[in-house]
């Protein structure tokens, strides 16, 4: 089963918020890759890798 938008989107917030409020230097990198058809693999690089897979058709924005 797919992961949903919104635990990816929840994620990058939280990590941008812990490296915002971080007294040095911080780097994020997302990478989205696709998969199988409908489907694609969300990286998030922040000191450590989070991956998420998710539905690529949500609603075309």
């Amino acid at each position: 089963m797919a992961d949903s938008h919104e635990n990816v989107k929840k994620r990058i917030e939280a990590l941008y918020n812990m490296l915002i409020e971080h007294d040095g230097y911080g780097e994020m990198k997302i990478d989205f890759r696709i998969l199988k058809k409908g489907q694609k693999e969300i990286i998030i690089h922040c000191g450590k890798q989070y991956r998420y897979v998710v539905d690529s058709t949500m609603g075309r924005l």
